[in-house]
């Protein structure tokens, strides 16, 4: 191909490389402006508007925010519910697809697309029934309450069940053959050939249980329970909002989720490639 015909090819790079830029700096710039928010007076992340320094450096902002509220213990709280709730979503989400996908019974398409249509309600819709249901159980003020109700959502299902379809049935039939049942072939066949989107399915729910607000908000009420964004929360009163513990709390969340997300980079960059959306 000669240099005049591969010019607009070069040239279309060049400008999608620069938006490519221009979108990255404009989902960066909330994060670096909140993490020097972190290092000024209180009294000056708003005021001083978008300049990124204040007239000092308080570092001490980071200490005020473990100090002023218990904010470790809401960090080991959120932790452990995202833990436990990715646990359970995961568990529920393998057992419910490979049963959608590979056994039958009577009114399974029925089930699945009411099962599916879930998806669409709103988190708003949900929590008064909810919350009457824990409420009955003796759940509300409990760590139960927080990381049970959302764990068994839809998403998970259906992402493993479109994947389950693509797959072909040979190393089933295989496994049959071999004389293995249905819990050995979901164990040492299906969840091994699962390991990326389950990854996927994992991300999403360690993500939803961290930055989950509404629905902890409503059904916990001791501080010592309280999950992170509760624990933001905390640090607006009748005196107004602490902008710099503020946001050295809220550079700590977001550098915790981050951590996580980097950790399972190539999970979930496998897990979204290799057709966890696919099937019939």
């Amino acid at each position: 191909m000669t240099p005049e015909k591969n010019r607009p090819r070069r040239w279309g790079k060049i400008v999608s490389k620069m938006l490519l830029v221009v979108v990255a700096v404009a989902f960066v710039s909330p994060f670096v402006w909140m993490l020097f928010s972190a290092l000024k007076p209180s009294n000056q992340v708003l005021s001083t508007g978008a300049a990124l320094l204040g007239d000092a450096v308080r570092w001490d902002n980071f200490a005020e925010a473990f100090s002023s509220i218990p904010f470790g213990q809401i960090l080991v709280n959120t932790f452990a519910y995202a833990l436990v709730g990715t646990l359970i979503t995961v568990v529920v989400s393998v057992l419910n697809a490979y049963a959608f996908a590979r056994l039958e019974f009577p009114g399974r398409s029925a089930l699945f697309s009411v099962f599916i249509a879930t998806l669409v309600l709103p988190i708003e819709v949900l929590v008064i029934p909810l919350f009457l249901g824990a409420d009955a159980f003796g759940l509300v003020d409990s760590y139960p309450a927080i990381v049970l109700p959302f764990a068994f959502g839809a998403f998970g299902t259906f992402m493993l069940r479109q994947f389950l379809l693509s797959l072909p049935g040979d190393y089933e039939e295989a496994a049959r053959i071999d004389g293995a049942g249905q819990v050995k072939i979901l164990f040492h066949v299906i969840i091994p050939l699962l390991r990326g989107p389950i990854a996927v399915v994992a991300a999403f729910a360690f993500i939803d249980y961290w930055n989950a607000f509404l629905w902890p908000l409503i059904i916990i009420n001791s501080t010592d329970k309280a999950p992170l964004q509760l624990g933001l929360s905390m640090f607006t009163g009748e005196r107004g909002t602490d902008w710099g513990p503020l946001m050295a709390a809220s550079t700590i969340a977001v550098l915790a989720s981050l951590v996580i997300v980097v950790a399972m980079q190539k999970q979930l960059a496998k897990g979204l490639n290799i057709g966890g959306f696919g099937g019939r």
